[in-house]
């Protein structure tokens, strides 16, 4: 069944957890669909994961749009939402919602999320009031890793908390259909998600919130340049993949590969030198 804003919001409202993970390829995104996600975050992430840069700064709105097409072909029943990047929607609110429609017209998109609470507020709103869905992104946010100096939990002292929750409260009256909390104390997290209607949706904020989100690659033991302490390894495909890369290397040298079984052959008994004398005949 198609994953569809009512059908998660429904999720919550029963307290069926939300499942959410990142792709940003058909065949992965094709993957996660067949084994029943309900949800796919084309995250910037893919900077690193996917460009090797060393935050998702570096993103422009032609990697999205690239990436999110890809994973709206491989993704038959899973709500694909779309990252808006760094300096897409924090200009103007014109500029938001221009961008953000490039994402749902270009890269069939199904919903976009960006990063910020009151300050963002004002583009919630008019994406929203475009008809377009829009997931908020409240916490750590990984476009602002410069002011906050490093990715760092948010919320540990009072004041934080204060502003998480008021951050929270207005982003869902500006009409964001959902709210991702990173790197968010798991009380706070908690006690935010109560006092929601919309789904929160945890990624190192325990397990309160309405669901989870990984980036793939961390979970699959795939990317090793940084592992945050939240992310579980659930398997070690990344030792799997160097493993059958280098046993092709070594085939390749031995001649071991191809061998008879992945070779096409002719069931006639040419002789080619014979046959290419003619050429010069």
């Amino acid at each position: 069944m198609k994953n569809t804003i009512s059908t998660i919001k429904e999720q919550k409202k029963n307290g069926e957890k939300i499942s959410m993970l990142t792709a940003y390829d058909y065949s992965t995104a094709k993957l996660m669909d067949e084994a029943g996600i309900n949800t796919i975050l084309v995250g910037d992430s893919l900077g690193m994961t996917m460009l090797g840069y060393e935050d998702t700064i570096s993103v422009t709105m032609e990697d999205m749009i690239s990436h999110t097409a890809a994973v709206a072909r491989g993704a038959k029943n899973a709500f694909v939402i779309a990252d808006m990047p760094f300096m897409s929607y924090q200009t103007s609110v014109y500029d938001a919602v221009v961008n953000a429609g490039r994402l749902m017209k270009e890269g069939r998109a199904n919903a976009v999320k960006l990063e910020g609470g009151v300050s963002v507020c004002p583009q919630i709103k008019a994406i929203t009031e475009a008809s377009i869905p829009v997931v908020a992104h409240l916490g750590m946010t990984p476009q602002s890793v410069n002011v906050f100096g490093g990715f760092r939990v948010q919320g540990r002292d009072e004041a934080a908390a204060l502003k998480l929750i008021s951050d929270a409260l207005e982003i869902e009256k500006a009409g964001a259909c959902m709210a991702v909390l990173e790197c968010v104390p798991c009380r706070l997290a908690k006690y935010i998600s109560e006092i929601l209607t919309i789904p929160t949706i945890g990624i190192g904020a325990g397990n309160g919130c309405d669901g989870q989100v990984l980036v793939y690659q961390d979970m699959l033991g795939m990317y090793s340049d940084f592992t945050p302490k939240f992310v579980k390894k659930f398997a070690d495909v990344g030792t799997v993949m160097k493993e059958a890369f280098a046993e092709y290397i070594s085939e390749i040298q031995s001649g071991a590969f191809p061998d008879d079984e992945h070779s096409f052959k002719n069931n006639d008994t040419t002789d080619y030198a014979e046959l290419a004398e003619k050429l010069n005949g």
